[in-house]
């Protein structure tokens, strides 16, 4: 996974933690879903580098 890829994972699920938080704060509920929208996907985005890195470390470039 390279740097840049877990930067923009790490980002993604900061932003949604930020969003989540002021839709929590704010009342809207809209905002809280799509905060815990962007978390799942820097999760998912994470993921698949892994499973990308792992396949490289067994089969090779």
């Amino acid at each position: 996974m390279s740097g840049a890829d877990k930067a923009g994972n790490a980002g993604d699920k900061i932003k949604g933690k930020a969003k989540e938080a002021v839709g929590k704060a704010v009342g809207n509920e809209r905002l809280e879903a799509e905060g815990k929208a962007d978390q799942v996907e820097g999760d998912v985005r994470q993921a698949g580098e892994k499973a990308k890195d792992a396949a490289k470390d067994v089969f090779g470039d």
